[in-house]
């Protein structure tokens, strides 16, 4: 997989430019933020104008700037746990595919068990329960919980890759030589399953952004923190609709499906880029 052939393909430029924008954006939010996002010294319910162009909310913050600082949670957000994600299928697909033995065994008992748990449901009890104990403020331990049940999918791929290339002659030839376990996948194992594990790390950050505006949209997260997901669990709950003030739902929402296109476009690109029989030349 070159560079050459990422940008020769039309759905990782629109995709790559998409993801490029929003995470300016993020990198940004403290220098073209025009406001403070917490800040309420506004009128409520404002319009669009030059001084707010979204508008303001019901709480008499400046939409444009919850946006612009909910970008830099939300994007943060989405790339950590797909990073979280795609290094605990490193552990338990790659490195345990190729150990072979029990430690495979066990480890592939533990991802067959995900593989059956549901998701959504789980990620609902798992939140209600960290905000009952009082855990559920951190993002970290959302971006935790959204890992536990967004890893066994891409795990199992890995696993039947490295269990395929464990008996190669280049590895056979690493492993007489006497070079560790961990070297070995490393050095031989995951850079001929690069393109999978990219296109892993995309459909895992894209699950995660998703999660966590629904977690945090049905008030599961730490809804005092500006995200996508709060701006709109705030619009419903003050019922924006109602009140005329649409920007405030529709924008944050325009986001996660941007921001989900861009991560879906790259993952199916990648994967085109990977996989020979799915290329169009």
């Amino acid at each position: 997989m070159s560079v050459r052939a990422v940008l020769s393909n039309p759905r990782a430029l629109v995709g790559a430019s998409i993801l490029g924008f929003f995470i300016v954006i993020a990198l940004l939010a403290p220098v073209i933020s025009p406001y403070s996002p917490n800040d309420i010294n506004f009128l409520v319910g404002l319009g669009p104008s030059w001084k707010h162009w979204l508008g303001t909310t019901e709480g008499g913050q400046d939409i444009l700037s919850q946006l612009i600082w909910g970008t830099r949670t939300s994007v943060s957000v989405g790339l950590l746990t797909g990073a979280l994600i795609c290094l605990v299928q490193l552990v338990m697909g790659v490195f345990a595919g190729y150990v072979g033995g029990l430690t495979d065994t066990a480890f592939a008992m533990v991802t067959n068990v995900f593989l059956v748990l549901p998701a959504l449901p789980l990620l609902i009890v798992l939140s209600a329960y960290l905000q009952g104990s009082g855990g559920s403020g951190s993002t970290l331990v959302l971006i935790g919980v959204i890992a536990i049940t967004g890893w066994a999918w891409g795990a199992r791929v890995l696993r039947s890759q490295s269990i395929a290339l464990r008996n190669r002659p280049f590895v056979e030839a690493a492993r007489i030589s006497g070079e560790g376990r961990w070297h070995i996948v490393l050095s031989h194992i995951v850079p001929n399953m690069l393109g999978i594990m990219v296109a892993n790390f995309f459909g895992a950050a894209l699950f995660a952004v998703l999660a966590e505006a629904g977690l945090e949209f049905i008030g599961l997260g730490n809804i005092n923190t500006v995200t996508w997901g709060t701006m709109l669990y705030w619009a419903q709950n003050d019922e924006a609709t109602l009140m005329g003030l649409w920007l405030w739902l529709l924008v944050p929402g325009l986001c996660i499906l941007l921001f989900g296109t861009a991560l879906g476009l790259l993952n199916f690109a990648i994967d085109e880029i990977a996989n020979p029989n799915l290329r169009r030349d």
